[in-house]
């Protein structure tokens, strides 16, 4: 792969997160997006002066869910946030990495000169994904729908049968794959299994979650990324309503299993459904020199697939991948985000990439991939606490871990999250390009 020049990242900006059917639960997945497009641009102007959302070229966003009022939600989002109509715009779906699959389509667009200036992203409201019906009970609908005289009115409606009448639950369908037939939950079983890990393992894994996320809290260090959100006349929301400073073992203990009777994944022990959007301002090195202050660069990445029964294993193979096409070691990053879609998941990761024996059957290489120490790993928390909408995810990563880096001194810093369907990816960011 012919690795492009690196991609500077001048600004970002994010919704607080909330659960989903909580107080984001009315906000469309449009109107988080212009939100957080628009605090982006805002952010950049401050740097800048003059600067605003008819400087970018293109904007580009992440969205899984895809409303059907707002067919490539990019562009509505783009025209709701001011951007001009002669500017272009689109939406990727690569699922949980919708994120980062925006920054990425944006960073080829920039290296290609189709854009100078881009705003890229993700937005999800998991609270309207829609209820729907079943294939049988649509038909019906429809049939009603055309029905000219009583008589033929009657006689669809006497056809309806009960089950007609119970929805489906798109949100269940999204998170299930039809390739294996497992909702992502199951996959996590799957893994904990694997790799024999406790629900012990899993609910002090999300202990620590929840821990590290209310002491980043309680220092203010993510109201630094959240622009505060204001809806009618109520006191504007601003921060995530996941973090429990409060959560205890014995909390988590008393959760029953969800997905498997006899299994270890709970709800505590998972990441939550959640609402929210991210987005950053993008551009090249170059151009990046005329803002004072760019939070840093994105400098290579990797994308790789894997069995989407044990689809939590991504960011391993991503990374591996990513290691072998750099020559980078986990010794090379000073801090590491990694996705908690659920502890095991990422218990499982740590597990993987410690092992040479997996290495060698699963990798293709000669020794252990490395350690996602904790130490350095979601050191503010992650999605376990502060919640996953899926499409807003990568972005949000790339975002915190930009700012970590430059709180904490650091320079270089890996992002990287595992996506249903079986797939990983693994970006590489810095605070400087000194070091490459």
């Amino acid at each position: 792969m012919n690795k492009p020049k690196p991609l500077a990242v001048i600004s970002g900006a994010r919704t607080p997160l909330a659960k989903a059917f909580t107080v984001l639960q009315d906000v469309s997945a449009v109107d988080l997006g212009v939100h957080a497009v628009t605090s982006a641009v805002h952010a950049a102007a401050v740097q800048r002066e003059g600067f605003s959302i008819s400087d970018i070229d293109e904007v580009v966003m992440g969205n899984v869910a895809g409303p059907a009022d707002a067919a490539n939600i990019a562009r509505v989002i783009a025209l709701k946030s001011g951007h001009p109509i002669d500017r272009i715009a689109h939406t990727v779906n690569r699922n949980c990495a919708s994120g980062m699959e925006s920054v990425l389509d944006a960073w080829t667009s920039i290296s290609s000169g189709r854009a100078r200036l881009a705003v890229a992203g993700g937005t999800e409201s998991m609270s309207q994904i829609p209820m729907l019906v079943s294939p049988s009970a649509a038909k019906r609908w429809m049939q009603l729908g055309r029905s000219k005289t009583m008589w033929q009115r009657l006689k669809t409606l006497a056809s309806f049968r009960p089950s007609d009448f119970k929805p489906v639950i798109g949100v269940q369908l999204g998170l299930t794959d039809p390739v294996s037939g497992l909702n992502m939950g199951e996959t996590a079983e799957v893994l904990a299994s694997e790799f024999a890990i406790t629900r012990a393992d899993q609910d002090e894994y999300a202990l620590m979650s929840h821990q590290k996320a209310a002491a980043a809290q309680e220092k203010c260090f993510l109201s630094g990324e959240i622009t505060p959100l204001q809806l009618g006349d109520r006191d504007p929301i601003r921060k995530d309503n996941g973090p429990r400073a409060n959560q205890s073992m014995e909390q988590l203990a008393k959760l029953r299993p969800i997905f498997d009777r006899n299994g270890t994944v709970t709800a505590g022990n998972s990441c939550p459904l959640t609402d929210g959007a991210a987005a950053l301002v993008l551009t090249d090195v170059e151009n990046a020199k005329s803002f004072p202050a760019p939070l840093g660069y994105v400098t290579d990445y990797a994308i790789a697939g894997c069995d989407p029964s044990r689809m939590g294993l991504g960011p391993v193979f991503a990374t591996a991948k990513l290691f072998k096409q750099s020559g980078y070691t986990m010794r090379d990053f000073d801090l590491i985000e990694i996705n908690e879609a659920f502890a095991a998941q990422v218990i499982a990761c740590e597990r993987a990439a410690e092992s040479k024996s997996f290495a060698a059957k699963e990798l293709g290489m000669d020794s252990a991939l490395g350690t996602f120490a904790r130490e350095k790993t979601n050191v503010h928390g992650g999605a376990i606490a502060l919640g996953h909408p899926v499409g807003t995810t990568g972005t949000r990563l790339i975002l915190t871990l930009l700012r970590a880096l430059k709180a904490s001194g650091g320079r270089r810093g890996l992002a990287t999250l595992c996506v249903g369907g079986g797939q990983g990816v693994a970006i590489v960011v810095q605070t400087d390009l000194e070091m490459n």
